[in-house]
């Protein structure tokens, strides 16, 4: 592998790297949080700092870890920590139905067809559309796409590099967006609960508090990521003229295409009693005044769209005969919970740090000033959250980890712009925009390295650079038009999600 070493932006993209490589694994640097909590806790103690609640008018002692009240509150809380961590159930109840969706190959095969049977005028939109969509199938969706489409590219006659560039640029770009309500939504908007908690008990983010924004973005990145493939990244690269290269593409197992057809009358019907069982002003899963917005059913949309994925999933399966018994029913979500492994170990130590945070009152304490000192300096409006933006933009070259990120940052943005008056699902749409932007051109991206072994297959001198340059123009201009788009549902009053907006 080659990695360019002349050049300013190089030598920086060098410098994140070296640096970023000595973070720890984001568990370690959460179990380090964790304990940084209990010492501050304790030098807070020492200086009897207090904060006054803003709901309550409570006066709150910063409360100490390291004494025997806090040694107590940390041996005796750490089960119910982990357990009660709110996207610890919302996540693993979505991905029971999405990964029995994806182990029977559905997803692979929806992915697979959407792209191969795009007509040639259509092809960069299809790949940029699929990619953006490919977070259904979570991290996969960056190992999947980008060879598929260089695959494609190669195929019709176009240069295969503009075809993976484009897969790689959405698939990492559509954390943010997506038609669906997917796993992601669950698992920021758990952290998010959790750390809107610090200021209000009641606070609730549900799923579905990003979903207008999450649907508009679709059609915006999509657009620009194929707009961008088509005038700037295959002019660049001009006509391929590597060596040929042996393609190879995977059958379809039997009945695939029936097999997809009626999971999707399945889909229909499911989502036709739905809209049934919620239609009417007297539904049970409307509210006691007969509003959808809010209403049992945005709080319980996870397990609709458990049911629904398992509908579509089983559907597929049964047809193409990889489910014959409920027991292999069993076994496919058996093999989903297996990936989610990481996650759940991760989700302990992200548990513990944030209920420290939390019982200490440093949280509050620190959302109380921080508020205070934005009011002083008269930085409240939207070049606030459009400077936070930047920030995790810039942070997403130490830190790529999505979830680890937003658990990192979330207790403390918040609670804080909970105070300037700024609705959590707000400050979590502004979180989403940045980390999906940067994530394509920040060399710790772990699926950086395995895209550039696709990337070699048609050019092997291509480099960690090489590929950095192809992702830049993506990542800038998803960047700025996500701001101007936020800046938009800002201004125009159009709601993040049902009945969301920027205010509380």
């Amino acid at each position: 592998m080659e990695t360019a070493k002349k050049g300013f932006f190089n030598k920086f993209l060098n410098g994140v790297e070296k640096v970023g490589n000595k973070l720890p694994d984001p568990f370690i640097l959460f179990v380090y949080m964790a304990l940084g909590v209990i010492v501050l806790s304790w030098i807070f103690s020492l200086f009897n700092a207090q904060v006054t609640h803003p709901g309550t008018g409570e006066t709150l002692d910063i409360k100490n870890l390291a004494s025997g009240e806090g040694l107590r509150y940390i041996v005796t809380s750490m089960i119910e920590n982990f357990t009660g961590f709110a996207p610890l159930g919302i996540v693993l109840a979505m991905m029971l139905g999405i990964g029995l969706t994806e182990k029977v190959g559905m997803l692979d095969y929806a992915i697979r067809k959407t792209i191969m049977k795009s007509p040639p005028w259509l092809l960069t939109y299809s790949v940029a559309f699929v990619g953006v969509m490919g977070n259904l199938a979570s991290d996969a969706a960056m190992l999947l796409i980008p060879p598929l489409a260089a695959m494609v590219f190669y195929k019709v006659g176009r240069h295969p590099l503009a075809g993976l560039a484009v897969g790689y640029a959405s698939s990492g770009a559509g954390f943010t967006a997506n038609l669906l309500i997917v796993g992601t939504d669950a698992l920021l908007a758990g952290i998010s609960t959790e750390a809107a908690k610090i200021i209000d008990d009641t606070m609730l983010v549900t799923p579905a508090d990003n979903w207008y924004f999450n649907i508009v973005s679709v059609f915006v990145i999509t657009f620009l990521a194929g707009f961008i493939t088509s005038k700037f990244i295959e002019p660049r690269l001009g006509k391929y003229s590597g060596e040929a290269v042996e393609v190879d593409v995977e059958e379809d197992p039997p009945n695939a295409g029936k097999g997809f057809r009626n999971a999707m009358i399945a889909a229909l019907v499911f989502l036709l009693l739905v809209f049934l069982s919620v239609g009417f002003q007297w539904s049970p899963l409307r509210s006691e005044e007969g509003k959808v917005i809010p209403s049992p059913f945005l709080t319980g949309i996870v397990p609709i769209l458990l049911f629904l994925f398992l509908t579509v999933g089983i559907t597929y399966g049964v047809t193409v005969g990889k489910i014959k018994s409920g027991k292999d029913i069993a076994g496919y979500m058996a093999e989903a919970m297996k990936d989610m492994s990481g996650y759940i170990v991760l989700i302990f130590a992200i548990s513990q740090f944030i209920a420290y945070f939390n019982w200490s009152n440093i949280g509050i304490w620190v959302a109380v000033n921080g508020a205070e000192f934005l009011e002083s300096v008269n930085f409240t409006g939207i070049g606030l959250i459009i400077g936070y933006i930047i920030f995790t933009a810039l942070m997403n070259f130490l830190i790529t980890s999505g979830s680890a990120k937003w658990a990192l940052e979330a207790p403390i943005f918040v609670p804080m712009f909970m105070q300037l008056g700024y609705h959590p699902a707000f400050t979590q749409a502004a979180y989403r925009i940045a980390d999906s932007s940067t994530n394509i051109v920040t060399p710790l991206m772990p699926y950086m390295v395995v895209v550039l072994t696709f990337m070699q297959k048609y050019d092997k001198k291509a480099g960690i650079g090489t590929l950095i340059s192809l992702m830049l123009p993506y990542s800038m201009a998803f960047l700025i038009a996500w701001i101007i788009l936020i800046l938009i549902f800002f201004y125009a009053g159009i709601p993040f999600g049902p009945g969301i907006t920027p205010y509380i």
